[in-house]
């Protein structure tokens, strides 16, 4: 029993032919190239991730009570008056005098 595909057209192709549809077809696909990138590992501490979340949101709540002091007249009963009210009122200090542990028996 012969082993391969069997031809196409009604004889084998030759090896030129064989090329010629090989180039043509490696022009008109593509290959799909997948790029896999990961993520950088934190290797920060939790009390130091914790310290700089806060502080980053204490740094966002300013810019907002910024934003809401600034807001013109016309727009002071919008949503988003309430909106940055609701923000401001936060009371992100008490996160902030968070003294978290350090584990393991360091504390």
């Amino acid at each position: 029993m012969p082993r391969g595909r069997k031809p196409v057209g009604q004889h084998a192709l030759s090896n030129a032919e064989r090329q010629a549809r090989h180039r043509t077809r490696r022009l008109t696909q593509p290959v799909a190239v997948t790029i896999r990138t990961r993520r950088p590992i934190d290797r920060r501490s939790r009390p130091k991730r914790w310290r700089d979340a806060v502080s980053e949101l204490l740094a966002l709540q300013a810019e907002y009570a910024d934003w809401l002091s600034t807001l013109p007249d016309s727009l002071c009963d919008s949503l988003t008056a309430q909106a940055l009210e609701a923000i401001v009122e936060l009371d992100l200090l008490t996160l902030a005098e968070i003294d978290l542990p350090r584990g393991y028996g360091r504390d």
